[in-house]
């Protein structure tokens, strides 16, 4: 069954692929099992157990009955979850339909209509709002630094 899963490290059985996903995973409030994998950021940088994709592994360890014709779709919404309850299978054309913009994004802020289109915007502006001013302030801390290093005061 894990020879299916493309990008599969071979040294796994299903035993420790298991036990691997559980001690790289955390429970969320909401109930989702949200997994760490190779990448820094959360959702589709979580590949684990040599290449293969986290839910993938997971559908295949812990519900069982994988067909790789199938993509395992997350009804919980979020990309990184492997809890059993929240994967299943579908046609990639039923994913698709299932794919909905959620009215709010992963960090529970409203997601506004773009007036233009009528639809919900895509990035949420308050994440990039607070993205943008942890930027300067690591920008200011970065030149105060090197006005430091070569002796001068910061004006």
């Amino acid at each position: 069954m894990l020879s299916q899963i493309t990008g599969l490290s071979r040294h796994f059985t299903e035993e420790t692929l298991r036990a691997y996903l559980l001690s790289r995973s955390t429970r969320a409030d909401n109930g989702c099992l949200v997994v760490r994998g190779y990448g820094p950021q959360r959702g589709v940088y979580q590949k684990l157990a040599g290449r293969a994709w986290a839910h993938i592994a997971a559908y295949v360890v812990f519900v069982g009955g994988y067909d790789p014709t199938f993509e395992v779709h997350h009804d919980c919404g979020t990309p990184d979850c492997i809890e059993p309850r929240h994967l299943r299978q579908l046609s990639h054309a039923d994913n698709c339909r299932e794919r909905a913009q959620r009215p709010r994004c992963r960090n529970g802020h409203e997601r506004e209509t773009d007036p233009v289109t009528g639809r919900l915007r895509r990035l949420c502006r308050a994440c990039n709002r607070q993205a943008q001013q942890r930027w300067r302030e690591r920008q200011a801390a970065t030149v105060a630094d090197a006005r430091a290093t070569y002796g001068r005061q910061p004006s």
